[in-house]
């Protein structure tokens, strides 16, 4: 992915090595990252237990929001690839106790199955 693609907001992969540096101070004691993907600032982020999702806010990305998600509690989620005319891809995904989908966009559609299939294999390995 060059840096094209990560304006346009195609989900890139990141090396969760240097990830997992970062959020050392966040991540439980036996905690490790299997992949990571990242679209424009925001993070998709799969540990060995939990789905983060990483949203950096603000003009300067200081403020950042960590939303954690044991993959126990994935109830379902979908993924929506993008079209022609529609350049945008979605992921939603229902928790157990929540009416309503955590949504996420994702403009075009690079890695959009790469992160389909890896929220696939850990919610089946959760169950």
């Amino acid at each position: 992915m060059g840096l094209l693609s990560g304006l346009l907001g195609n989900a890139s992969t990141i090396d969760p090595a240097e990830l997992a540096e970062e959020l050392e101070p966040i991540l439980a004691a036996e905690e490790t990252i299997e992949v990571a993907f990242k679209v424009i600032r925001d993070q998709f982020v799969f540990t060995n237990s939990r789905l983060l999702l990483i949203d950096k806010q603000g003009l300067t990305g200081k403020k950042v929001e960590y939303l954690s998600i044991p993959y126990k509690s994935i109830t379902r989620f979908a993924v929506e690839t993008a079209g022609h005319f529609d350049l945008d891809a979605e992921l939603k995904v229902w928790v157990s106790g929540a009416a309503e989908p955590i949504e996420k966009t994702l403009r075009g559609a690079d890695n959009v199955t790469a992160i389909q299939k890896a929220l696939a294999t850990a919610v089946l390995a959760a169950q």
